[in-house]
């Protein structure tokens, strides 16, 4: 599908102020990556945007479903309509055909997705980091590979548990919002483990069960991080800013084991000063 290059550049544009405004942590980490290469960034970052979202804005599982299939439409050639009318859309087909970008991984994001629309638990610790594996890492392999100007970037391992890490990181910071739409990403392995329950995150309340399910949970996530930065050199060198929201990592994790944290009340935030030093002391260091 090839655009008119003003409808191209609106479709970016837009793609830009919906990144700045929805994630700006990953808009953050876009101005350390080379300019030519930040637009086709926030394409594939806002219909990760896209398909996250999904389930805020329907009433039903069912019409979820209709919408991840459009997408998968789009990928595929086969929607109906004007899908050069839709910016996210139009942007993301253009950065695929740019840097011949898997569209199985694409979709394979999209499926994963699926789970975000209903309340079934998640079952394992080994199913989370498959969904974290499937979203997160995923796009983060799609970036290094658009960094890297389409060519194979390798570092599978980096991306593969910085993705797990940022991700499990991100829904730790927002298990208020789901357990109080009824959905719960904690695992359910590790809520028996240590004798909570999922009912206890539904209802918002802590206690000492969830607490340890919770700190096994960024135990675990703090061995993603060490894991993904020792196999960071394996990831080419142009590649590598793919992986700078990592450095956020840590200091949400910080918030969270601070003493007295209640993580049903106290929100996971930095400044953001804080945020862009993290990120330039991770770009100084891959």
């Amino acid at each position: 599908m090839t655009a008119e290059p003003h409808r191209l550049a609106e479709a970016y544009a837009h793609c830009d102020d919906m990144l700045r405004e929805s994630d700006r942590d990953r808009w953050i980490a876009c101005l350390f990556a080379p300019a030519d290469k930040r637009k086709r960034l926030h394409a594939l970052y806002c219909f990760s945007l896209e398909i996250a979202r999904v389930r805020e804005i329907v009433s039903e599982p069912r019409l979820g479903e209709i919408r991840l299939q459009w997408w998968r439409d789009v990928l595929s050639g086969e929607a109906r309509g004007d899908v050069g009318g839709h910016p996210v859309a139009l942007a993301l087909l253009d950065t695929v055909a740019t840097f011949r970008l898997p569209i199985m991984a694409l979709v394979a994001l999209i499926d994963a997705r699926t789970f975000d629309l209903y309340n079934d638990p998640m079952p394992s610790l080994n199913d989370l980091e498959g969904y974290c594996g499937e979203t997160s890492s995923a796009l983060m392999r799609l970036a290094s590979l658009v960094l890297a100007g389409g060519e194979e970037p390798g570092g599978a391992d980096a991306v593969g548990h910085a993705g797990v890490a940022y991700a499990m990181t991100g829904l730790l910071r927002a298990m208020p919002w789901h357990a109080a739409r009824g959905q719960v990403f904690i695992p359910a392995d590790l809520l028996q483990k240590h004798g909570g329950t999922s009912g206890d995150l539904t209802v918002g309340r802590t206690n000492p069960q969830i607490a340890a399910a919770l700190a096994e949970l960024r135990a675990t996530i703090r061995r993603h991080l060490v894991a993904a930065l020792a196999a960071a050199p394996q990831l080419a060198a142009a590649a590598r800013p793919a992986l700078l929201p990592l450095g956020l990592c840590a200091p949400y994790l910080n918030v969270m084991e601070k003493s007295g944290f209640d993580p049903f009340r106290d929100p996971v935030e930095l400044p953001q000063w804080r945020r862009q030093w993290a990120l330039w002391r991770l770009a100084r260091k891959l």
